[in-house]
């Protein structure tokens, strides 16, 4: 039975449709993801479902008090509000409970009557469990600082803070648009598990083809304005698409030649006969209809001139970079050769974006030099996205580039043109930048980039906001692409495809240099942590040491031990939980390796908070 499902449901943006007489049906426990091209309303119908956009016609069901849950592509907030006037919500008695609990342990000198009373309340309202989960969640999506104003964060923290708070309000059904935004790989990997736990229902659109491919057990595509299902997950989409697309090509080619030979017998009637047979003119029409609705899919075409490469590309000698007294690169050594394709991979925060802005000098390093070669021609695809002015064309947007442009096959282009190439029809060419969608800006924003002839190109989080048909060529443009690559993207897919070394950073300003994709470097720590596990955890001798010095524990070290202990607690008891469901006779394999999954991450976090337990009790003794 759906929880949440349409009626007719159709919608208009200036007299033009994006969809009509669409039928969608939820039911508890479905994973779907809602897939096609930019521009086909994918962002509108979450909208619309979420209940923030009124349709144009028709209606949203929804189960009697159902809650939803809506992470927006761009979340809007309470410019003063803070980081903890967000999170914790006031009709929420539990969260506003640890709310105050978290601010009073973190007062210098907290007041203890109280803090007993809310560890009483706290238990009376079993909310240590909960407790326990928004830390782990506000952890793991790097929120820190829950005095800070909202109006301090960047895009990129803001997603994730939106993130947190749908994930912390636990909604019956999660409407999720492009959610790996901002993400690094690690958490990504973190959320899909959480989201492939317990019986979530959950509608998602999102170009990151490993995560649907894990989170989904169904696919709808919302293609000319219909909604077209697919019971499976997003293997099994391209599978049924393709023999789909096939199928419709050959009744599409049959159609189209059935008309022209019906079009001919039309024309050759005298006007003034009226004894034609009226069955097969309505058929004539009704297969002129059907011939319209099918239109021939524009494809984009990448094929842009690559500037002449010499043999001195770029040189990085003995370079660091600190912002703040933080150390993001240290002393890092790189030489650039021909046909380098590396993939720069490490948690948000880590100097990433750092090191592409020192690769290109758009910063100076603080020390060692960097050196570019003559015929280095950079291109480079920046994470924040177009800049333009509110009354600048499309057209005009391009033409400050370039009025032609020189194609890989020789041929100049004009810049109408090569937008045509790039999927932007007439129409849209003389409309203003900002009535595109936020995919059709990110593939204008690559368009201007490629229109330069790079030779080191530098792609920072290329597919947020693309849709996976641009994707698809994008990808098959990079493999063809002889010039240097650099890549810096969540999407694991993308990186294991196009890049054969990486530069990981691990923190402190190190940068590893690592042969092989993504996922060979995953596969080789994960064997690195089972064997780290294997170890058995041993009091550290700084403890021993210190316990003998009689050190008594603070005010603060006393709530924290009393914390772990709790949490400790409800760790054991739910990996029991999730072990009794493993051995319970499941035969899904989803579900299985969602619970292991999960399993090994609360195993890891468990011997974490047990290290630090012993640490402070060996304090105390």
């Amino acid at each position: 039975m759906s929880i949440l499902s349409t009626e007719q449901l159709g919608h208009a943006f200036n007299d033009t449709w994006l969809f009509k007489e669409l039928y969608l049906g939820l039911e508890k426990g479905d994973r779907v993801a809602l897939v096609g091209i930019n521009g086909t309303g994918k962002s509108t119908l979450l909208r619309i479902l979420s209940g923030s956009l009124s349709p144009s016609q028709g209606k949203v069901v929804t189960e009697r008090d159902l809650r939803i849950g809506y992470l927006e592509q761009d979340p809007k907030f309470n410019e003063n509000e803070s980081i903890s006037d967000f999170i914790y919500s006031i009709n929420n008695v539990q969260q506003q409970l640890i709310r105050e609990y978290e601010e009073v342990i973190g007062n210098e000198h907290p007041d203890e009557r109280r803090l007993n009373y809310l560890m009483d309340e706290l238990s009376n309202q079993n909310a240590w469990e909960y407790e326990f989960e928004i830390k782990s969640i506000l952890g793991r999506l790097g929120i820190e600082h829950l005095d800070q104003k909202i109006k301090t964060l960047s895009g990129g923290q803001r997603k994730r803070l939106a993130l947190a708070k749908l994930l912390i309000d636990d909604p019956d059904v999660y409407i999720l648009d492009e959610p790996t935004n901002h993400l690094d790989i690690e958490t990504i990997e973190w959320l899909e598990s959480f989201l492939t736990t317990g019986q979530k229902t959950i509608l998602l659109v999102t170009h990151d083809r490993y995560f649907l491919d894990h989170v989904s057990n169904q696919i709808i595509e919302l293609d000319r304005g219909k909604l077209f299902a697919y019971k499976g997950n997003y293997s099994y989409y391209l599978e049924k698409k393709a023999a789909l697309t096939a199928a419709e090509d050959v009744a599409f080619d049959k159609n189209s030649n059935l008309l022209r030979r019906e079009l001919e017998w039309m024309r050759r009637q005298p006007k003034a006969r009226t004894t034609k047979s009226k069955s097969r003119i309505d058929a004539f029409y009704d297969l002129e209809e059907k011939t319209k609705g099918r239109q021939a899919k524009s494809q984009l075409e990448l094929s842009v001139n690559v500037s002449r490469q010499g043999n001195k590309i770029l040189e990085l000698a003995h370079v660091s970079k600190g912002f703040n007294k933080v150390i993001t690169i240290s002393d890092f050594s790189y030489t650039f050769k021909k046909g380098d394709r590396i993939g720069v991979a490490g948690k948000n925060g880590t100097g990433k974006s750092t090191l592409l802005n020192l690769v290109t000098g758009t910063i100076k390093p603080d020390s060692g030099v960097v050196t570019i070669g003559e015929t280095t021609v950079f291109g480079y695809y920046r994470q924040g996205g177009l800049e333009f002015k509110d009354d600048e064309r499309v057209l005009d947007v391009v033409k400050n580039v370039a009025e032609y442009i020189k194609m890989a096959d020789g041929k100049m282009l004009t810049a109408s043109q090569v937008l045509t190439h790039f999927l932007f029809p007439p129409a849209k060419q003389y409309g203003m930048v900002d009535k595109l969608s936020g995919g059709e800006k990110k593939r204008l924003q690559l368009m201007r980039v490629l229109m330069k002839n790079p030779n080191f190109l530098i792609l920072d989080e290329p597919t947020n906001d693309l849709d996976i048909d641009t994707l698809n060529v994008l990808e098959d443009f990079l493999l063809n692409f002889s010039g240097v690559l650099m890549l810096v993207s969540h999407d694991r897919y993308l990186v294991d495809r196009l890049t054969d070394q990486l530069f990981v950073f691990e923190g402190n300003g190190d940068v590893c240099i690592y042969a092989g994709n993504y996922t060979d470097y995953r596969l080789e720590q994960e064997v690195l942590i089972t064997a780290s596990k294997n170890v058995k955890n041993k009091p550290s001798p700084v403890v021993e040491l210190e316990k003998k010095g009689g050190k008594k524990l603070s005010f603060k070290e006393e709530k924290e031990l009393e914390n772990l202990e709790n949490e400790i607690q409800v760790l054991e008891k739910t990996i029991l939980g999730l072990t009794e469901q493993l051995n319970a006779g499941i035969a899904e394999y989803d579900k299985l390796s969602a619970i292991s999954s999960q399993i090994e991450l609360l195993t890891q976090q468990l011997d974490a908070k047990t290290v630090s337990w012993l640490k402070l009790s060996e304090l105390k003794s």
